[in-house]
């Protein structure tokens, strides 16, 4: 083997990637790739910005700019993300880009001369209130698989069931929650059932496949494969390159697998490489790095799409996919607030350590749990405690009594026995890594270290040192043996440390540059030491929480975005209003204090925050189920507004927060605040608690002279009317 070809999906240009995302698909792809190269291989790595599809035009929408704006934001956002993790795409481009549309709508030309691809009328969603079709994910409702609710049209997330919106159950529209009703329309059709025979054949050689892959892939085969319609009624997209129909789009999950050919042709083209190597050699094996809602795109409709377009073309040779990452037993989701974006936990902690535990979790076979405590402990236990311990007890001691690489003498059994341990771990952590078991190789990486902590224990170099001084040497060289190895060896998994290392031990070049054999190879003694530090710290979650980004106190709410549907008088009461709010997954009745301030009319359609765990409270004999949030000035009234949809959780708040008295709700301090320079100016100058820094009025939670800006997705919550910093929020 000499070239490898890795295709890493492509996410959504309609948010941060949250840490889920590098778990199910993104670190995987990068530790292979790393270690391929230090095996000598050439290596194509790809993957890009999905910027086109429902779910960036939807939250475009929302945000009332153009989803080109949208995307082009979080292209950005994600990008620097995946660079600062350390994520070494060869490529990593966006569908917007012409190479892409152009080679998309080659593909699909292609595949429609061939008749692979047929004109074919189907039912789809209008929303009559809204006045146009609904394409996939302006459809939601509940799966008729698994009764999960408020899923998206086009699949389950959470059984992975991938259907068409009419198969859902009490459908609605996202954006006016109207039942929206079927009408036909023309659209283009991928003919995947011919490709049944072929695709049986195909997959039943694929026996070192995941069994969940295979199980996935051949439930699909058993039901026998369907036509799929790959085109939709919508602005945002590539066009049909069909004459009379390039005003429909070609469908987001049919053009978004088109980028693994399309980007190593893009990369062809601005270095001048030959694509063809990577793409029409039987002897370069194609990976696909992927979460399991995406096998049956990668392990069925895209070898179909490339068996009609190019017989030349090599298909996947495996698809590793990995099961969902969860969070603290919930699935992750931006819309419910429960997700980590990478970009804020790249602020807080190292990159590395980041990479330590998302690989120690990783749902290589099952779905996983990510929770705040358990990363703390594996940091502080393995990372800081065993890993990083050794190597820096080991490097220390030598530097400080020989400030270089000491000469060994003759090896005993017990040296000999140690190095012996050291050559099979790196051969298992290469292995493990071979085959995609990366959690296994991470463990076979901290056995390295946990031989090389007793092997140094035993020795007592520190005793050696007084008695005998060649013993000593002896001892160190080989423990430095150790550490170099881990330096290799461990370089897939943790790139900045371990090159880091590598200048420590005062080896030329980087570690990036070495071939994996090098983990092996003896250590030059005499080598000038370079003064260690420690390369890892302890995670203090208390610390971190009560100084970063998180009050814990914020906790104890749970507040939401909330779309006011409808406003009435309160029959028994001569200011107050009574009111049906939406928050995403359901609605409710509240009673609010605004008549004066706001007309029914001003208030329907407003998307506020809702206070949502607030304890039910009859108001003059009618429940209101939580309390909208507003700030005062004088006589001025002005509500809290969110542009985000109904149901996103403010960052900070929990959605499993117990009920509190509205006692209880006023001893939380929410304020007006605006800042200037670093700090955040209400009442009085508050620290802010995070880099949110807004430069026009907004809210926040202040305690104990600090500020935290509440925010929805990265935007602060903003104000309806111009009130002074330091008005409170009620």
């Amino acid at each position: 083997m000499k070239r490898v070809f890795i295709g890493v999906a492509w996410p959504y240009a309609n948010g941060p990637i949250h840490i889920g995302q590098v778990g199910g698909c993104y670190l995987p792809p990068d530790i292979f790739k790393r270690y391929h190269q230090l095996k000598g291989r050439e290596v194509l790595m790809v993957s890009g910005s999905d910027q086109h599809g429902t779910p960036v035009a939807a939250a475009a929408e929302k945000e009332g700019i153009t989803p080109a704006e949208l995307a082009d934001r979080y292209h950005r956002i994600n990008t620097k993300a995946i660079r600062d993790l350390g994520i070494d795409f060869t490529l990593f481009t966006y569908t917007t880009h012409p190479t892409h549309k152009r080679i998309s709508q080659d593909l699909f030309s292609n595949l429609y001369e061939k008749g692979h691809i047929y004109k074919d009328t189907m039912e789809t969603f209008y929303c009559p209130d809204c006045g146009k079709f609904l394409p996939d994910r302006y459809v939601r409702g509940i799966c008729p698989r698994c009764g999960a609710e408020d899923i998206k049209g086009d699949q389950c997330d959470e059984c992975g069931l991938l259907l068409d919106p009419q198969e859902l159950v009490e459908p609605k529209c996202t954006f006016c929650q109207g039942r929206p009703e079927l009408r036909e329309s023309e659209h283009f059709f991928l003919r995947l059932s011919a490709f049944q025979s072929a695709l049986e054949e195909y997959i039943d050689s694929k026996i070192d496949w995941k069994n969940h892959v295979i199980n996935f892939t051949r439930g699909w085969l058993d039901e026998g494969l369907k036509d799929r319609p790959i085109s939709r009624d919508m602005e945002w997209g590539i066009p049909v390159p069909i004459d009379g129909y390039r005003e429909k789009k070609i469908y987001v999950w049919f053009e978004a697998v088109i980028g693994y050919l399309s980007t190593a042709i893009q990369w062809s083209e601005s270095t001048g490489k030959d694509w063809e190597v990577f793409w029409k050699n039987d002897e370069t094996p194609h990976y696909y790095f992927l979460a399991k809602d995406n096998i049956p795109f990668h392990t069925i409709i895209w070898p179909a799409m490339l068996m009609g377009y190019d017989e030349e073309l090599n298909l996947p040779h495996n698809v590793p996919a990995n099961q969902f990452m969860r969070f603290e037993g919930k699935q992750f989701s931006t819309s419910r607030g429960l997700f980590v974006p990478l970009p804020h936990m790249l602020e807080n902690f190292h990159a590395d350590a980041i990479r330590y535990y998302v690989t120690a979790i990783m749902p290589e076979l099952r779905d996983s749990n990510f929770s705040w405590e358990d990363f703390a402990e594996k940091n502080n236990t393995e990372l800081v405690g065993n890993l990083g311990n050794f190597i820096h007890r080991v490097l220390s001691f030598a530097y400080s009594r020989f400030g270089e690489i000491p000469f060994p003498g003759e090896l005993d059994e017990r040296d000999m026995g140690a190095l012996e341990s050291m050559e099979s771990k790196v051969r298992e952590v290469g292995e493990a890594i071979e085959e995609c078991r990366f959690k296994d190789g991470l463990r076979a990486l901290l056995e390295i270290s946990r031989e090389g902590n007793r092997y140094f224990n035993e020795r007592a170099p520190w005793a050696e040192y007084n008695e005998d001084r060649e013993r000593c040497s002896t001892t160190l060289n080989v423990a430095i043996r150790m550490v170099k190895a881990l330096s290799v060896a461990g370089m897939p998994y943790l790139p900045h440390t371990m090159d880091t290392l590598w200048g420590y031990l005062g080896m030329e070049g980087s570690v990036h540059q070495c071939s994996w054999e090098d983990a092996l190879r003896p250590v030059p003694g005499g080598r000038k030491l370079h003064k260690p530090e420690p390369l890892y710290s302890n995670v203090e979650l208390e610390h971190l929480f009560k100084e970063k980004g998180t009050m814990k106190e914020l906790e104890k709410l749970d507040l939401r975005t909330a779309r006011i549907l409808k406003v009435e008088d309160h029959p028994n009461a001569d200011r107050l209003q009574v009111m049906e709010v939406d928050l995403g997954d359901h609605r409710r009745t509240l009673v609010a204090g605004l008549k004066g301030h706001y007309s029914n009319d001003e208030l329907t359609g407003k998307s506020v925050v809702v206070v949502a765990n607030l304890e039910p409270a009859k108001l003059r004999g009618i429940e209101s189920r939580g309390m909208i949030l507003a700030g005062e000035e004088g006589d001025t009234v002005s509500l809290v507004l969110s542009g985000e949809a109904p149901g996103t959780q403010v960052q900070g708040t929990c959605g499993d927060a117990s009920m509190i008295s509205f006692k209880e709700f006023q001893e939380f301090v929410l304020q007006v605040v605006v800042a200037e320079g670093k700090k955040l100016v209400g009442d009085q100058d508050y620290s802010a608690v995070d880099d949110v820094l807004p430069t026009t009025p907004s809210v926040a939670c202040v305690t104990d002279g600090r500020a935290k800006v509440l925010t929805v997705g990265e935007k602060p919550l903003h104000l309806d009317r111009a009130i002074s910093p330091g008005s409170r929020i009620r």
